[in-house]
């Protein structure tokens, strides 16, 4: 039988069970007898994978597998199904479940919903429903999911070898997760209110209304916190966010903290769950965690701190260094990992989640939102601010450090991987067709090596042990041979006979992170200040993610995410700007901290610009590039693309984004789009500690909040605030075709990726996440836009095809003009498709 997902069904299934509640307290279901099947197709970090199961499922000729079934794969040979049985210890192990597929049936006599505890997937069809995974085997991953009568569905994508599931009571309808929380420390002397996240389940077929969070710390009841519940979806969950008032505390320890779930109807109260999770109380000077509410998603995030050791009011104010911890590594013990210093505080971000986005997209965010925060909260000198990392922290060394180069006076990358490509053996788009060119392009923010120059701006010392079996020393090699080719700020320590993680000396602190000659030569680095940069050699692949260095900003280029770079002087005796750009379609120089002139002289290209009036407003003159000279031109328009919002689709997710569903289509339509919508967040949730607002059509304002992004699942068709949103966009997507400028794709099984700015909202966006039709919706499942390193253009419109022909099915894909317009863009067509 086909997997469908019929959400009237799903809804109208729970009916009986509110009234025997008894019935759900169901013994334990472990899922033991299996089918699997082996890696079906392409996947990874790649935008466009292939998958031979997924492409049954998509066009809707699923069945259930039978042991012996054989299908036929992408590159042509054929793979069959065969029957596994799980271990005494729960866990099925077999080889095909590296990349690929395990198959339980479930028999109930009666409808049912219960908590699907499972480990070691990415993700799981359970009766169709695409739920998200746990492929770190985290142990906090319980999805409450409807289960019919007679045979149920479960279907495993998994990565790793070996997978773990069962069944449970579901127990409470609303109730505490407390296995995945983000807490602050309690520090000695300070009572100011505190900001922290706790997971909740959604086990029934609505929101509950009127439900608040109630915070209080164990003995000091008539001291709550009432904070209003915000929606859980039905058969969801949510991490929370809530503040709570912790008091004056005068010794180190440990306190506890009490919540409850209370739905406040009719001047009643009824307590629907309630909770006591443990809180560290520290000093203010040992290693302690802080939270922040992240502009994202309004989520709570938190970062560690070990202080800087106490140090005279004379002396100048204390150094900050970030610390990017390593794959599976909690950023609290990344800052235990070191030794206090006297003259700077040692600040861990989290990357979101241990493993979170290899400090690259969202993980890129959070370094510099921590990094705000921290100087905005620590006394510090922002001129001595710098970056290190250990593993996949030191790939986020070299990431953000090339992303911001004037943030850091230097950068200390520690086992470190140079890119997704280097060591994570990522499949790049190959071929030279014009659509693998612009999905291509849009991986050139993560080419760590496309954008090295910028290294320049900063002191680099790298670190590797020569032993090291986790990250090869090869990595570390390559890039200083390649830096050391122009850099003269160099230096490069490879440890003889040790490996990942090591330790030297019996000086307090780990090594591998807290090595003193790196520690020595960070403290002999300043940022300058902007008025004493004379030179800047800069390069961003991305306006959005980086535009500025000091006085020079990259306001859009000429061919969109490719590398633009600068090359410019300037000379304040001759108040002149000289130098070369590639790739740059308007710049922008803030003069303000520089002494002003009544003229000031331009010379770029191998142009002269005479007598250009020194500006007055803010400091700031525009230039512009266009027909091949330059020009001075006012302040660009915000609607434009500019860094404040530049595209491509993944940029979206950004500034408290929220998720729209359409209710307006047929009864399969809506259910797809409930379900797409809940699986992106909790997916969100699961690899980014993401917290998203999860709203039909009909209860979304699109008067109210008008600088929040939206992200909309459905057509113009079946989504209610389309026309509100995207009524003048030049990409309509309706039953049975797409509409781009002038090009009008035909069928009703086309997928469509894209973003535009949000009406009235000078830096929000709209991302469409739509289909012509039902087999088109489902063909946007399980695209991997929230996997760090994998990015999709303005616009993807894919067919079918896709999952057994890879790039060959992509019938569009493109950027915008600078204006969002497709005339002025650039678009790519698959040829049999004109």
């Amino acid at each position: 039988m086909p997997l469908a997902v019929v959400l009237l069904g799903v809804l109208l299934m729970d009916v009986p069970l509110m009234a025997r509640d008894a019935s759900l307290e169901k013994p334990a279901i472990r899922l033991e007898n299996a089918l699997v099947f082996p890696r079906p197709g392409r996947g990874g970090r790649t935008a466009i994978q292939t998958d031979a199961v997924r492409a049954r499922i998509v066009t809707g000729t699923w069945q259930r597998p039978t042991s012996g079934e054989t299908l036929t794969l992408p590159d042509g040979t054929t793979a069959q199904w065969s029957a596994a049985t799980a271990e005494e210890d729960g866990w099925l192990r077999h080889d095909a479940l590296r990349g690929g597929y395990a198959y339980f049936s479930v028999e109930m006599d009666a409808p049912t919903v219960m908590i699907l505890e499972a480990l070691g997937h990415s993700m799981v069809y359970v009766n169709g429903e695409p739920r998200t995974g746990d492929p770190y085997k985290t142990g906090f991953v319980r999805l409450p999911v409807v289960l019919r009568k007679g045979t149920n569905d479960f279907l495993f994508r998994c990565g790793r070898g070996e997978l773990s599931a069962r069944l449970v009571s579901r127990g409470r309808k609303l109730q505490f997760n407390t296995g995945d929380v983000t807490l602050p420390d309690l520090i000695v002397g300070e009572t100011e209110p505190l900001w922290a996240g706790v997971t909740v389940i959604n086990a029934s077929t609505d929101s509950p209304a009127n439900v608040y969070l109630d915070a209080s710390m164990a003995g000091e009841q008539e001291k709550v916190t009432r904070n209003k519940l915000p929606v859980v979806p039905p058969f969801g969950v949510r991490k929370v966010a809530f503040k709570f008032v912790g008091g004056m505390i005068d010794e180190p320890g440990q306190r506890e903290l009490n919540l409850a779930l209370t739905q406040r109807m009719d001047g009643e109260s009824r307590v629907l769950d309630s909770a006591t999770i443990k809180l560290r109380v520290r000093k203010p000077l040992q290693t302690h965690k802080r939270t922040f509410v992240s502009a994202i998603d309004g989520s709570v995030q938190y970062y560690a701190v070990n202080p800087a050791q106490p140090f005279s009011p004379d002396d100048s104010p204390p150094a900050l260094v970030l610390s990017l911890h390593g794959a599976s590594v909690e950023a609290i013990g990344q800052a235990d990992s070191y030794h206090p210093k006297s003259w700077a505080h040692i600040v861990a971000p989290t990357n979101r989640r241990p493993f979170g986005f290899d400090w690259e997209d969202w993980g890129r965010i959070d370094t510099m939102e921590v990094l705000d925060e921290a100087q905005n909260r620590l006394i510090c000198d922002p001129q001595r601010t710098y970056l290190t990392g250990h593993s996949m922290g030191g790939h986020g060394t070299w990431h953000v450090g090339v992303t911001y180069p004037d943030r850091f006076a230097a950068i200390g990358p520690s086992a470190a991987w140079i890119s997704f490509w280097s060591y994570a053996d990522a499949p790049r788009e190959e071929g030279d067709t014009g659509v693998q060119r612009i999905l291509r392009r849009c991986t050139l923010s993560s080419d760590t090596l496309a954008l090295s120059r910028n290294y320049l701006q900063q002191g680099v010392y790298i670190l590797h042990g020569e032993a090291d079996d986790d990250v090869p020393v090869k990595e570390a090699r390559q890039m200083n041979e390649h830096l050391a080719a122009f850099h003269h700020d160099l230096q490069y320590h490879e440890r003889p006979e040790t490996g990942h993680w090591w330790n030297a000396s019996d000086e307090p602190g780990t090594d591998c992170v807290d090595w003193e000659p790196m520690f020595r030569m960070f403290a002999r680095r300043l940022i300058p200040r902007t008025k004493e940069v004379r030179w800047i050699d800069f390069t961003t692949a991305n306006p959005e993610i980086s535009a500025r260095s000091h006085w020079i900003t990259i306001q859009a280029q000429i061919r969109q995410l490719e590398p633009s770079s600068v090359q410019l002087r300037y000379d304040p005796g001759k108040r002149r700007v000289v130098g070369t750009t590639g790739n740059v379609a308007c710049l922008c120089f803030d003069l303000s901290c520089f002494d002003p002139a009544e003229k000031l002289t331009v010379q770029l290209d191998e142009q002269t610009l005479e007598g250009v009036a020194w500006p007055t407003v803010g400091g700031r003159l525009w230039l512009a590039h266009k027909d091949g000279k330059w020009g001075v031109t006012s302040a660009p328009s915000s609607f434009r693309k500019g860094p404040h919002r530049y595209g491509p689709f993944k940029q979206a997710f950004q500034h408290r984004v929220v998720f729209v569903y359409g209710t307006r289509g047929s009864t399969d339509e809506n259910a797809w789009a409930y379900t797409k919508a809940r699986y992106d967040a909790e997916t969100f949730w699961y690899r980014g500690n993401a917290s998203v607002d999860l709203l039909p059509d009909s209860a979304f304002s699109t008067v109210g909040e008008p600088d929040r992004s939206v992200i909309l699942y459905g057509n113009a068709a079946t989504c209610g605030v389309w026309n509100a949103l995207l009524g003048d966009s030049p990409v309509q997507v309706r039953p049975g075709e797409i509409r781009i400028g002038k090009r009008l794709l035909k069928g009703g099984n086309l997928a469509c990726l894209f973003l535009r700015p949000r009406p009235g909202s000078d830096c929000a966006s709209v991302g469409v996440v739509s289909g012509s039709g039902l087999v088109g919706m489902r063909l946007t499942d399980r695209l991997p836009y929230f996997v760090s390193g994998v990015a999709y253009p303005d616009v993807t419109v894919l067919g079918p095809e896709t999952l057994m022909k890879g790039s060959r099915g992509v019938r569009a894909a493109g950027f915008f003009g600078l204006d969002w317009s497709v005339e002025n863009g650039e678009f790519a067509w698959q040829e049999e498709r004109q």
